[in-house]
């Protein structure tokens, strides 16, 4: 009888220790990482908000020039060259298509995603973007070049999340551009806006318009003689 109750409370002992160590598993493995909500993701994750503290004040981002414009059955067709520029080097081309369009005024559509403080540890005002698309005037919106797309991470911003699991970076992307209709969770994550912007140009041959953005998210270009 002993020996039956010896053998029992090592039997339970032996459970107990495999149901511990499958917790402590689970509890490292990448699938609680995967299950982790966008909300836990943006109001308790530290190393998020220090990514985002952590970006750097901005001024270009890009350029587009003409690089060629010709006629045909009557109509004026315009060829250029859009260029995104890496972060903190400008002479790093991360992005470089060429885009054909009807006309000579082009449209860039851009979104924008504005923090507030409690994202932004350091109190100074920052912003993301993504060129999405661009398109002429006489084309709908939704039949313009798409550059990026939203739900996916964007190149110029591949190693902002690098202190975060792979299943973190792959959450963020794909659900922080859609916070932009609803305001109420806006507000309650601390982003001022998320919001997209159409800048359109007539552009001029012989020019360069570079594109500059400004601490608070606004877009802007620069036009500047072609040497």
């Amino acid at each position: 009888m002993a020996v039956r109750k010896l053998k029992f409370g090592i039997f339970v002992i032996f459970i107990a220790a495999l149901g511990y160590g499958i917790a402590v598993l689970f509890s490292r493995s990448p699938y609680k990482a995967a299950v982790m909500t966008i909300h836990e993701l943006l109001t308790e994750n530290k190393e998020l908000k220090q990514a985002i503290t952590n970006l750097t004040q901005e001024e270009q981002i890009g350029y587009a020039k003409i690089i060629s414009q010709e006629e045909k059955e009557g109509l004026l067709y315009t060829t250029i060259k859009f260029v995104e520029t890496a972060r903190g080097n400008n002479l790093n081309k991360i992005i470089e298509k060429e885009y054909t369009i009807e006309g000579d005024t082009f449209f860039f559509d851009v979104m924008i995603v504005k923090f507030g403080n409690k994202m932004v540890t350091d109190g100074k005002a920052k912003a993301l973007y993504l060129w999405r698309r661009i398109f002429g005037e006489k084309m709908a919106p939704e039949r313009g070049y798409v550059i990026e797309e939203p739900g996916t991470e964007p190149i110029r911003y591949k190693d902002l999340l690098k202190a975060l699991p792979v299943e973190h970076c792959e959450l963020f992307w794909s659900n922080i551009w859609d916070l932009a209709n609803d305001p109420n969770r806006l507000k309650e994550y601390d982003i001022q806006a998320i919001y997209g912007e159409a800048l359109y140009y007539k552009l001029i041959k012989g020019r360069v318009y570079i594109f500059k953005i400004t601490p608070a998210g606004q877009v802007y270009p620069e036009a500047i003689p072609d040497i």
